[in-house]
């Protein structure tokens, strides 16, 4: 498959998700409809997906995961209604901690800016 496909397909299985997040359509009260995908990760043969996802407030986020995790093959099954592709990837999702680590990164640097002006 080439990249774009690929990456064409990514797009879609994050948006058919985040749609099923926020209408409600898995029924768990753990699950946050502040929950959002923020990547997907295809494997090559399309056999896997790892879904990294981000919650608001973040002491939601473990327990968002563990529902997704559970519904994940609710998911999985209106996601191959969506997609009509050969094979619809069984799903994986992971936290998703970028956002923390770049906050972490930027309070560095402005730290550095701050020792080197002052």
């Amino acid at each position: 498959m080439s990249e774009f496909s690929q990456e064409r397909l990514e797009s879609r299985i994050m948006e058919a998700i985040s749609s099923l997040i926020v209408s409600g359509a898995i029924k768990n009260p753990h699950l946050s409809t502040f929950t959002s995908v923020t990547r997907v990760e295809l494997a090559p043969d399309n056999t896997e997906a790892r879904v990294y996802v981000s919650s608001m407030p973040e002491e939601r986020i473990n327990p968002s995961v563990k529902a997704l995790n559970s519904a994940s093959g609710f998911i999985q099954r209106r996601l191959a209604q969506v997609l009509r592709t050969k094979n619809t990837p069984v799903l994986t999702f992971i936290r998703d901690d970028s956002y923390r680590e770049a906050e972490r990164i930027n309070r560095l640097i402005d730290e550095a800016v701050k020792d080197i002006d002052g």
